[in-house]
């Protein structure tokens, strides 16, 4: 494995300014009060009252700690920003993504695998926060503690008054679009392309029953190209127009949501956290979420899960392990983890007894048996745009096209990746 990253992204190459100053007296992080002021800034705006409400329940319960949580809009470029000034907060809250990626390659996350409480964190969570990082690496740069899942949601409801039964294989699902086409009541699929980021949901959920997991780094490798691996994907994805709506890239994503909680369609191919939007149009909605069956053989499937909230301690706070780690643990704590999948319809990274929402009972046996892969695209490079090529190729419909442009333009976009894999595989011998 590789050690730490030396180098730093461009948004840490400027000289930083003096940290702003914080509103405590004596040293960093010491109120006037005696306390130590940890300072959380999440991304999870859509969570915000739940986390105010367990700031306020820490602070009122613990005497040396003040807990200060904070969920500003656009908060990853908040942070990007305040790491330019050296203005540190103790942890940020992101998911295991790309930014969670340049994070740990500009040095500026601190190795967690220590936390006392990673023992309960479940091991595929644990892989996927590993496999991020553009090399491996030693270590664990951040607490996985809140988890998605995407594949095929659809109407339960509508489903067993249909007596639909829920596909297994790529020919299954395709006989059930065709069936509920021909009856010509509602849509067999809703799609709302509109938005870009919405084309990622069924293809990641495809990429992973039908290429290698570890392709991505294949292709850095110099081992491979994405056309030995994307055309089966890519043509299924194009077949889902014929079973959507009317030119889809003119709805957007609340467009998608609204029209599937009001029964315009019979599926929806996306993720758990688009269901607190579907509800807000239809409270009363029975939602349910399956794996999405691209492949022939049932055995196959797996679902898209990756962590969508975990703890990450900043390099220079590391002196506050002790105390973010307490924070951490009350977090942590089931009651307060229980809440928080309640509320956002979510699936807990650690180990216990929790009660998963209904909407997840179809993919429970998933789950509970760790066939689970993280979203392949939060490896791709936020430059290349990768939801607006995939856009592109469904207007032009020409499958050899965008592969060769995938390639192409991977090779332009990816470089400092491929050029740091090539050197971590060079230190391996």
């Amino acid at each position: 494995m590789q050690k730490r990253a030396l180098t730093r992204r461009s948004f840490l190459s400027l000289s930083g300014a003096i940290a702003a100053g914080l509103a405590l007296t004596g040293c960093e992080g010491q109120r006037s009060d005696g306390k130590t002021e940890i300072e959380f800034v999440s991304y999870k705006r859509e969570a915000v009252s739940i986390f105010e409400a367990l700031m306020a329940e820490f602070n009122e319960s613990n005497d040396h700690i003040y807990l200060n949580f904070t969920s500003p809009n656009d908060a990853v470029t908040i942070m990007k920003t305040r790491f330019v000034r050296e203005d540190y907060p103790d942890v940020v809250a992101i998911g295991g993504d790309a930014s969670y990626a340049d994070f740990v390659d500009s040095n500026i996350l601190a190795d967690v695998s220590g936390y006392p409480g990673m023992a309960k964190v479940q091991p595929a969570y644990q892989e996927i926060m590993k496999s991020v990082t553009y090399v491996p690496m030693d270590g664990i740069y951040g607490v996985p503690y809140i988890a998605n899942a995407a594949g095929m949601l659809y109407n339960k409801d509508m489903f067993a008054e249909k007596g639909w039964d829920l596909p297994e294989t790529w020919d299954e699902f395709i006989d059930l679009c065709e069936k509920i086409k021909a009856e010509g009541e509602v849509l067999p699929l809703y799609l709302g392309f509109l938005d870009t980021w919405t084309i990622l949901s069924p293809w990641n959920s495809m990429l992973v029953e039908l290429v290698p997991s570890d392709h991505i780094r294949k292709v850095n490798a110099g081992e491979a190209t994405f056309a030995d691996y994307y055309r089966e994907p890519a043509e299924k994805l194009l077949k889902l127009l014929d079973y959507a709506e009317d030119g889809p890239m003119a709805y957007s994503y609340e467009d998608a949501c609204t029209a599937f909680a009001r029964g315009q369609s019979a599926m929806f191919p996306c993720g758990s956290f688009a269901v607190p939007q579907i509800l807000s149009a239809n409270p009363e909605m029975n939602i349910g979420l399956f794996a999405m069956p691209a492949c022939d053989d049932p055995d196959d499937r797996i679902i898209v899960s990756g962590v969508d909230l975990c703890w990450n301690m900043l390099t220079a706070k590391e002196d506050h392990r002790e105390q973010i780690y307490e924070v951490i643990d009350f977090l942590n704590e089931p009651e307060n983890l229980q809440t928080y999948c309640d509320d956002q319809k979510a699936i807990p990274c650690i180990e216990g007894d929790f009660t998963l929402d209904p909407l997840f009972d179809d993919i429970q046996s998933f789950l509970d048996e760790g066939k689970v892969i993280d979203y392949p695209d939060h490896s791709y490079p936020s430059g290349m745009a990768c939801d607006a090529q995939l856009q592109a190729f469904l207007l032009e419909k020409d499958v050899d096209a965008f592969l060769a442009n995938w390639d192409n333009l991977w090779q332009r976009y990816n470089k400092t990746v491929i050029r740091k894999y090539a050197e971590y595989m060079a230190n391996q011998g």
